[in-house]
């Protein structure tokens, strides 16, 4: 059974909203895919894996080789930073307070922000050493104030990475010197990025940084290693790395702003170049590539009912289903006209309902093509009706 709506879209086009009833839910990836067949050629990158992801729309518009494990180098300190910014927002520390700097971490290799053992740092110069300076030295620091000890740090590291889903990552250390069996792939690295800048709005700021050294400090590593912040003003993020065993890798996110959806934001990461240079390159022909390419169209605004189906044995009669934020979806430039969703749900939605508790999703196609599917939200909580208003509903249920 199909019922058929006609809706305007934010974007002027007029999508197909078809309901299929169904008795199941639907699982949904966290990064979205399209139909590869369908979608524009991406160009050449001189990298051993790549991936391209529209946060906006929460869609891959390009890939190669994103699930094959590789070293993060200094990538990894995105899970360090997060683990960080959380302690932030839970108040376990907080910007202003200092940290001792023990010889572990004085005597670390690679990148530092030059910190000794006779000072004791503030919270927010580690963070920004740790960030812009890409400092080991800041990074063992705070791994050791926010774990009690760089192993539980390290324990924290696997546990979160779990929590969010990265199944292919496992973490020896919190900086990202090469050790057997640190590694990870594109797609946790764009997992964890999208969530680092989801969860922490507060504090991703620091990766604009172009420039921090400590006060007292050597000068001579005080410039962000993510050449394309001084290159391409769009750009505010997000992580270098590099290790002879990794190759020179980048997670660059940009920000640029366009007509009927506002700000929309790309992330490109490029794993295994060959140089500072290359990295920054390839990610920009990456980045210009997605913007020129892919436009996007907003189909529902945040907060906005998607549709309203009935519930059964609730206290309201109905349930608003949609996405707490917009719902955009990137498709090939010049094919917005194109597009139709179908909304799939199950038949019949019986109380209680959580707010926030997937129902459903909506499938976009282009044409007659599937190119994304989308999971829905209750908007609102619908609580369990009382005995009677139950025995009633399942009364008509059954008659149903």
């Amino acid at each position: 059974m199909t019922l058929l709506f006609s809706k305007f879209c934010r974007s002027a086009i007029r999508p197909l909203l078809a309901v299929t009833f169904s008795a199941c839910t639907f699982a949904w990836a966290p990064l979205q895919a399209h139909a590869q067949s369908a979608a524009p050629q991406a160009p050449e990158i001189a990298a051993k894996a790549y991936l391209l992801l529209d946060v906006t729309a929460n869609q891959i518009l390009a890939s190669r080789d994103l699930d094959m494990p590789v070293e993060p180098a200094s990538l990894t300190k995105l899970m360090s930073a997060y683990l960080v910014f959380d302690a932030l927002k839970s108040k376990k520390i907080d910007m202003k307070q200092t940290l001792s700097v023990s010889e572990r971490a004085w005597k670390m290799p690679g990148s530092r922000m030059f910190i000794d053992p006779k000072m004791k740092v503030p919270v927010e110069d580690l963070i920004k050493g740790m960030i812009v300076q890409s400092g080991n030295d800041a990074t063992m620091a705070l791994a050791e104030g926010v774990g009690g000890t760089a192993e539980r740090f390290v324990q924290m590291m696997n546990e979160q990475a779990k929590v969010l889903g990265m199944n292919s990552t496992s973490y020896k250390n919190p900086e990202g010197l090469t050790e057997a069996g640190h590694t990870t792939t594109a797609r946790d690295l764009a997992t964890l990025s999208m969530r680092l800048l989801n969860d922490f709005p507060e504090y991703v700021g620091t990766y604009a940084i172009k420039k921090y050294r400590y006060p007292g400090t050597p000068a001579a590593n005080d410039s962000n290693r993510n050449l394309l912040l001084f290159k391409d003003p769009t750009v505010d993020g997000l992580k270098t790395g590099h290790t002879n065993a990794a190759g020179y890798c980048l997670v660059a996110t940009a920000k640029r702003d366009f007509p009927n959806v506002g700000s929309r934001r790309l992330m490109a990461i490029v794993l295994g170049t060959s140089s500072e240079i290359a990295r920054a390159n390839e990610a920009q022909k990456l980045l210009n590539w997605g913007y020129t390419a892919f436009e996007a169209v907003k189909l529902f605004d945040a907060g906005q009912a998607v549709a309203t189906p009935p519930i059964w044995k609730g206290k309201a009669s109905t349930v608003k289903l949609g996405r707490a934020n917009a719902l955009v979806v990137a498709v090939p430039t010049g094919s917005a006209a194109q597009i139709k969703t179908q909304l799939a749900r199950p038949d019949p939605l019986v109380a209680p309902v959580t707010k926030g508790q997937t129902i459903g999703s909506l499938k976009v196609f282009r044409g007659e093509q599937l190119w994304v599917e989308m999971p829905l939200q209750a908007l609102d909580a619908v609580e369990q009706a009382g005995v009677f208003g139950r025995a009633w509903d399942a009364l008509r249920l059954w008659i149903k």
